[in-house]
């Protein structure tokens, strides 16, 4: 009988743990200018949990407005959260495919 340690479940998780080199850009319309590059290197630097944190505190913030009665201004303060959050994905994906 064979045990859990002769077994291999997943015979494709060697393959799927490789590193692959991202693929080189060919076209020049492709290349970002020196302010994109700027602007990624400079995001890269921001820890992504601040954007969850601040958009949490946006909705909360939104929450608190409009149970205070200030409706309108919650509203406002509310739409701030899917831009963080937006911004934080980006971050992520700034860190993920910034070349190193």
């Amino acid at each position: 009988m064979a045990t859990s340690g002769d077994l291999d479940i997943n015979p494709a998780q060697r393959e799927a743990e490789k590193v692959y080199d991202p693929s080189p850009i060919v076209r020049p319309e492709h290349l970002e200018d020196s302010l994109t590059r700027m602007i990624e290197q400079q995001t890269a630097r921001v820890p992504s949990n601040i954007f969850l944190a601040a958009s949490l505190s946006a909705i909360g913030c939104s929450l608190y407005l409009f149970l205070s009665g200030k409706r309108d201004t919650s509203i406002l303060v509310g739409m701030w959260a899917p831009t963080l959050l937006t911004m934080g994905v980006y971050n992520k994906l700034v860190k993920m495919l910034l070349p190193r």
